[in-house]
């Protein structure tokens, strides 16, 4: 038996009774249930891909891409992640571990059902094209409704938010939040590099390996910046949202340093941003009351200010994500040979001011 073959939606052969209009909700309802059940029935290992059967599923030649994941070689696991839509299974492919994402897509419900396709090619488009450290590993993906497969690399470690729940509230050492937070920069640079704006760079879509580095993930919302215009409503988690994104105002590569300001905050406090709050309320509170997490006096002054202008209100006071990457690197270079971050502030506001006055001026570089 196929993989795939508990999500089929069978169709009847007989002519349906007429449905009371009242029913209708009801039935939707019903039918909304009986799919999550199908679709949340693969949870052991045993589930193993019948070579007889493959052959039905495979794509057809018009469909058929570089990246079609050959259906024979994938044997699927537990699950270990959901969301509303997707689950995320442990799996073996081509003998290699790996993590499959499933997402589920609607029969009766053609708006969700034609979101979820776009997303779905979009994430294999933008993945398919991505080679870094810093980005989890793209390997192959199936399209058969009403399950869509996308196959990475298995992270063993989980989420980020995974690891930090895990940790007492302000107890990560400095240099274990710089070597997090450069994986984290490193693969957002080389992101913005391409061409390609996440936005929905959370906690949650940081992966961790065994040598706890850390990868970017889950490009479903992710779009090409030349055509992130395209796009209607906002995107992303309310936590995390840059203010021009929760407004619906125009947008640029930029929400993505407003997310890692974010993650920047969790990586110091371990904690949740706008704890306490609804996640409409926090983006409330972001849009209309200019309102941040708030720094706690132990963070290193030197990351409060790099946090601050990563979450400036105005983008353009935003920095790159290569400055935010040689400002780091800085950082972790005074931290392994010993020397007090302290001194850098004060020298870092002296060195952005000169950089502002100059650039206005002339083009004569500022050397640090």
């Amino acid at each position: 038996m196929s993989c795939f073959n508990p999500f089929r939606l069978r169709k009847s052969k007989e002519k349906p009774l007429p449905i009371p209009p009242t029913s209708i909700t009801q039935m939707n309802s019903d039918s909304e249930n009986m799919e999550r059940k199908r679709f949340d029935s693969l949870e052991t290992w045993s589930m193993i891909l019948d070579s007889d059967n493959v052959e039905t599923w495979k794509a057809s030649k018009e469909d058929q891409e570089e990246w079609t994941a050959d259906l024979s070689q994938l044997f699927i696991g537990n699950k270990f992640a959901s969301g509303a839509h997707s689950r995320i299974y442990r799996g073996i492919y081509k003998q290699r571990a790996v993590a499959v994402k499933m997402v589920r897509i609607p029969s009766h419900r053609e708006e969700t059902k034609v979101l979820l396709e776009q997303q779905f090619k979009s994430e294999v488009a933008l993945l398919s094209r991505l080679y870094h450290p810093n980005i989890v590993q793209f390997i192959a993906a199936s399209k058969k409704p009403p399950v869509y497969c996308i196959i990475t690399e298995y992270m063993s470690q989980g989420t980020l938010r995974m690891f930090l729940n895990k940790k007492q509230p302000y107890s990560l050492s400095t240099e274990t939040i710089l070597r997090l937070a450069l994986d984290i920069s490193r693969g957002m640079e080389y992101l913005h590099s391409q061409g390609v704006i996440h936005r929905d760079l959370k906690s949650n879509n940081l992966l961790l390996n065994d040598e706890m580095q850390v990868k970017v993930a889950d490009f479903g919302t992710s779009c090409l910046e030349t055509q992130c215009r395209e796009s209607e409503g906002n995107m992303g988690t309310y936590r995390w949202m840059a203010p021009e994104m929760i407004k619906e105002k125009p947008y640029t590569r930029k929400v993505d340093v407003y997310s890692f300001g974010i993650v920047l905050w969790e990586l110091t406090t371990t904690l949740l941003p706008f704890q306490g709050m609804t996640p409409v309320q926090a983006a409330f509170a972001v849009a209309q009351k200019n309102q941040r997490p708030p720094l706690p006096a132990s963070c290193q002054p030197i990351l409060a200010h790099l946090i601050k202008r990563c979450w400036a209100a105005n983008p353009s006071k935003r920095p790159d994500f290569s400055h935010i990457v040689s400002t780091l690197e800085k950082y972790d270079e005074c931290v392994k040979e010993g020397l007090p971050l302290s001194g850098l502030v004060s020298h870092n506001v002296i060195l952005e001011c000169l950089e502002g006055c100059i650039s206005m001026s002339s083009s004569v570089p500022v050397h640090v």
